[in-house]
C-alpha cells in the first residue's frame, strides 16, 4: 500500500467516525466497525493485524473478530475489572441511599450563606467534590437542580448564573476512581518509565498538580465572568423551579456521619494510603479495586446495623452486581478505542506518524502534538457533547506518539484528558447543557455563554501548566 492510499483510508476512517459521533450514533459500535474495515484493508494488502503475538483463526474473516475477543479478555483482567468494581460501588451506594445521604450534607451548609457572588465558587467547587460520589455530570445536574438552584435563586442569583454554575459542576476533579484515569494509569504501568503505576499514583502524583490549581483559576474566572454578565442583564423576578424533590433522608447523627462518608470511603483510603507512603516511607499496597472491595464489605455491615436484617441486607447487594454490569459499556468503550487504533496500526499510519513526530523530536516543538490533540479534542467535544470518547480512543496511541515526539507521555494524557471533561459544559448539544437549559427555561447557548469562558479559562491555564511541568 502506497504512503498516500494509507494515509487516505486513515483519514477517511477518522472523518467517518466523527461524522458517526456527530450524528449521536453509538461510538463505540462506530469505534469497532471502522477498526474491523481497517483490519480487512490491511489483510487485503498483505499486512497483517497489528497486536503482538496474535494467532490467526485460519479464516480470513474471522480474524478481526478473534482481535476484538482477545482484546476484551485483556482489558477485562486489567483496567477493565476496576471500571466494573467501580460501577457495582456506585449502584450500591444509591441502592442504600448513602449517595443522597452525602449530597445532603455538602449542600446543606450552602444555604446560611447570603452573598450571591460567594456563593459562585462555593456551589461550583462543592459540586466539583459531589462528582466524586456522583460521577455522572447529567446525574449530578438533575440532583443539584433539585436541591441547590431553588436554594440560589432564592438568595438573589440569577437562573442563568445558577444554571452555569449547576452545568459546570462534574470537571476535573482528581480522583483515581475516574474511569478515563484508571484506563490511562493502566497503559501507562506497561511501559518501563511508569511500570507498575496504579491509578493512585497517577492522579495524586501527576493528575491532580494540574487539576486542583484549575479548579481554583476556573472558581476565580466564575465569580468575576458571572458577576460581569449579571450587570449586563436586565435583573427579573426569581424563577420556580419544577424539579422533582429528593426524597427526605431520615436518620440521626450517627447515620448521616457514617453514610455521608461510604461513598467516599475509597478514595478517602487511597488518599491516606498515599499520605503514608509519602511521609513515612512504609510500603502499603493499596489498589482501587482493593479499596472498593473493602469499602464495599464496610457498607454491607453498616447496612446490616442500620436495618437489623440479615437477609434483607444480602439481598440488596445484588445492586453492586447489577452496577458492574452496567458499567460493561465504559469497558466496551475502552476495547472499541483499542480496537479502532489497531486497525490504523495494521494499516501502518502509526509507524509513519510515529516517524514524523521522531523528525520533530529535539526541535523545541515538543509542545505541537499535545496542543494539536487539545484542539481536535475540543472540536470533538463541542461538536458531540461527548467529553471522553476521544479521549479513551486515544489513550492505546499517547504512549507510543509521545515516545516518537520525545516528550513526556504526560504532556498529552493530562491536557488531553481534562480538556475534554472542562469543555463538555461549553458544547450545546451536550447532556448536561440541555438538562440546565430545559429545567431553567433557558436556551442551551444562553448556558454556554455563561460556561465558556470559565471553561476555557481552565483548558487555558491546565494546559500552559501542564506544558511547564511534564514537557
Amino acid at each position: 500500500m502506497g504512503d498516500i492510499a494509507m494515509y487516505l483510508i486513515a483519514l477517511l476512517a477518522v472523518i467517518v467516525v466523527v461524522v458517526m459521533l456527530i450524528k449521536k450514533m453509538d461510538i463505540k459500535i462506530s469505534l469497532f466497525l471502522m477498526g474491523i474495515v481497517l483490519m480487512f484493508v490491511a489483510m487485503a494488502t498483505g499486512k497483517g493485524i497489528a497486536i503482538s503475538d496474535f494467532q490467526s483463526t485460519g479464516v480470513f474473516w474471522l480474524d478481526p473478530l478473534k482481535a476484538i475477543a482477545d482484546q476484551f479478555k485483556s482489558t477485562i483482567s486489567a483496567a477493565g475489572f476496576i471500571i466494573l468494581i467501580l460501577g457495582g460501588y456506585s449502584s450500591y451506594m444509591s441502592q442504600i441511599k448513602a449517595n443522597d445521604v452525602t449530597v445532603r450534607s455538602l449542600i446543606k451548609p450552602i444555604g446560611k450563606i447570603k452573598s450571591v457572588y460567594i456563593l459562585v465558587p462555593i456551589v461550583f467547587l462543592i459540586g466539583n467534590l459531589l462528582s466524586l460520589v456522583v460521577p455522572s455530570a447529567s446525574n449530578l445536574a438533575i440532583i443539584l437542580l433539585a436541591t441547590l438552584y431553588p436554594i440560589m435563586v432564592r438568595v438573589g442569583m440569577s437562573p442563568l448564573t445558577a444554571g452555569a454554575v449547576i452545568a459546570t459542576t462534574a470537571t476535573v476533579m482528581p480522583t483515581p476512581l475516574g474511569s478515563d484515569n484508571v484506563a490511562i494509569a493502566a497503559e501507562l504501568a506497561n511501559t518501563a518509565e511508569f511500570a507498575g503505576l496504579t491509578a493512585s499514583d497517577y492522579v495524586f502524583r501527576y493528575h491532580a498538580i494540574i487539576s486542583i490549581p484549575t479548579l481554583l483559576i476556573m472558581a476565580l474566572a466564575h465569580y468575576f465572568w458571572q458577576k460581569h454578565e449579571d450587570k449586563k442583564m436586565i435583573k427579573t423576578a426569581s424563577e420556580k423551579v419544577e424539579v422533582q424533590a429528593l426524597e427526605e433522608i431520615k436518620g440521626g447523627v450517627l447515620f448521616k456521619t457514617v453514610y455521608t462518608i461510604l461513598p467516599l470511603l475509597p478514595i478517602i483510603l487511597l488518599i491516606a494510603v498515599f499520605i503514608l507512603q509519602s511521609v513515612t516511607g512504609l510500603s502499603i499496597s493499596l489498589s482501587v479495586e482493593v479499596a472498593v472491595l473493602f469499602s464495599f464489605v464496610i457498607s454491607i455491615v453498616c447496612e446490616m446495623i442500620r436495618s437489623r436484617n440479615i437477609q434483607d441486607t444480602l439481598k440488596s447487594t445484588e445492586s453492586f452486581f447489577k452496577g458492574m454490569g452496567g458499567a460493561m459499556p465504559i469497558v466496551a468503550l475502552l476495547v472499541a478505542g483499542t480496537i479502532f487504533v489497531v486497525g490504523l496500526q495494521s494499516i501502518g499510519i502509526i509507524d509513519s506518524l510515529q516517524n514524523a513526530m521522531t523528525g520533530m523530536s529535539g526541535s523545541g516543538m515538543g509542545f505541537v502534538l499535545p496542543l494539536a490533540l487539545v484542539g481536535l479534542t475540543a472540536l470533538i467535544v463541542i461538536l458531540s457533547g461527548s467529553g471522553t470518547a476521544l479521549f479513551f480512543a486515544m489513550v492505546p496511541l499517547m504512549v507510543p506518539l509521545a515516545a516518537a515526539a520525545g516528550i513526556s507521555v504526560l504532556a498529552i494524557s493530562v491536557p488531553m484528558g481534562l480538556a475534554g471533561n472542562l469543555l463538555r459544559a461549553v458544547s450545546p448539544v451536550s447532556a448536561v447543557v440541555m438538562i440546565v437549559a430545559g429545567s431553567i427555561k433557558k436556551e442551551p447557548l444562553q448556558i454556554v455563554r455563561r460556561t465558556a469562558i470559565p471553561m476555557i479559562a481552565g483548558v487555558v491555564f491546565m494546559f500552559v501548566l501542564s506544558m511547564i511541568l511534564f514537557l
